[in-house]
């Protein structure tokens, strides 16, 4: 573990040495060394050696063939073991014996092995780690120190840190029986890559059931989400978890606010403005400005909000100015909201995992914004004219 201080430091650690087993569907089964640097590049991992029962070959032999049954020694992350694993359609040693990797929906845990703990001067194999409780051990982490002997029999030291995988409801009891202390949580989690097919093929389907209006969408993804839950590619302890409940908020208080704007006048009030500010001026002018206001309302009141403001104003600018209203609606469609995190969902569901500031979204979102006016206008005007 490098150091450091603080919480900081604990997400600040050394790669781990990790043992991933090469199965008979592997994609690097029949490939030599020198020829999977695309995969350990995507995924940011180092093969160091290969073992081939017991003998152990360096990495440095690039023309060694890889063959079923081969264990790959790696450092890595954990994001990027559980990324090659999946790219190269590899297996954790141990992991039929776990159970389904989309079973109870397995995670990983990551636990630092404190003094005169059950597991010190031991090894896993002696413990019995994966015969009594299920749950394997991914990698180690010591002070970025190499092994040379099996995970399942190394001796483990106060210090190390493990990366457990195992059924996710079960991993905190285990660690609190192993003795062992959590680091924080980072978010790491197992991907379910034999699921990936599965996954898209719901979500396409739905779309297109959407599409050609044989259900409603919301009614669709209602579906989509009940049949992850189904068939275990969300388990259903997690479905709450996951759900962005102020992005939920936000988003049903803001339509009563333009509901209650359109009630009071205040949306009549905003067209006359408008078209006073441009008497005299083209319809074309008055349709960019218009633009640029639903625009930046959309910066402050939130997408949905705007649009539901938006609406009236529009046709109340086309009534005043004898002409179709279908450009002036197209106007409000096509605001987008880039200048702040609360302009749309997508904005504010990324500021928190982004670690973004309020002031971070401006820095792109004004050129986007300038560039989608100088062509929206123009393209309105060719496809929807005045």
């Amino acid at each position: 573990m490098r150091t450091g201080g603080g919480e900081e430091s604990l997400f600040d650690l050394e790669d781990y040495i990790a043992e991933l087993v090469v199965g008979e569907d592997s994609k690097l089964a029949g490939r030599k060394l020198g020829e999977i640097d695309k995969e350990t590049d995507e995924a940011d991992v180092a093969v160091i050696d290969l073992a081939r029962g017991k003998t152990r070959f360096s990495a440095s032999n690039r023309h060694l063939e890889i063959r079923p049954g081969d264990v790959l020694i790696v450092e890595a992350g954990p994001e990027g073991l559980d990324k090659f694993r999946g790219l190269a359609k590899l297996e954790v040693a141990g992991e039929k014996r776990t159970g389904s990797t989309t079973g109870e929906g397995m995670g990983l845990a990551e636990v630092v092995v404190p003094r005169d703990n059950r597991l010190e001067g031991r090894s896993v194999l002696g413990v019995q780690l994966l015969h009594r409780q299920g749950v394997g051990l991914l990698s180690v982490s010591r002070h970025g120190q190499r092994f040379y002997q099996h995970l399942d029999r190394l001796t483990i030291h106060a210090g190390d840190i493990l990366l457990l995988y195992g059924a996710a409801d079960r991993l905190a009891d285990i660690t609190r029986w192993l003795g062992a202390l959590p680091l924080a949580a980072r978010g790491v989690n197992v991907t379910q890559h034999n699921r990936a097919a599965l996954t898209v093929a719901i979500f396409a389907l739905a779309l297109v059931a959407a599409s050609f209006a044989v259900v409603p969408l919301p009614i669709a993804l209602g579906v989509v989400v009940a049949l992850y839950v189904a068939t275990d590619i969300v388990p259903i302890c997690e479905v709450y978890d996951h759900i962005e409940w102020p992005v939920v908020v936000l988003l049903g208080s803001m339509i009563p606010l333009g509901v209650a704007l359109e009630d009071s006048g205040s949306t009549t009030l905003i067209a006359e403005g408008i078209v006073d500010l441009t008497h005299g001026l083209p319809a074309a002018t008055v349709l960019f400005v218009l633009m640029v206001v639903i625009m930046t309302l959309s910066d402050v009141l939130n997408n949905t909000a705007t649009a539901v403001i938006g609406v009236p104003i529009a046709i109340d600018i086309a009534h005043s100015l004898n002409v179709s209203p279908d450009p002036f609606l197209m106007a409000v469609a096509s605001s987008c909201a880039f200048l702040t995190p609360i302009g749309h969902k997508n904005n504010t569901l990324i500021l928190g995992p982004g670690g973004y500031a309020f002031s971070d979204y401006w820095r792109m979102g004004l050129p986007l914004e300038i560039l989608i006016v100088a062509t929206g206008v123009p393209a309105i005007l060719v496809f929807w004219p005045l």
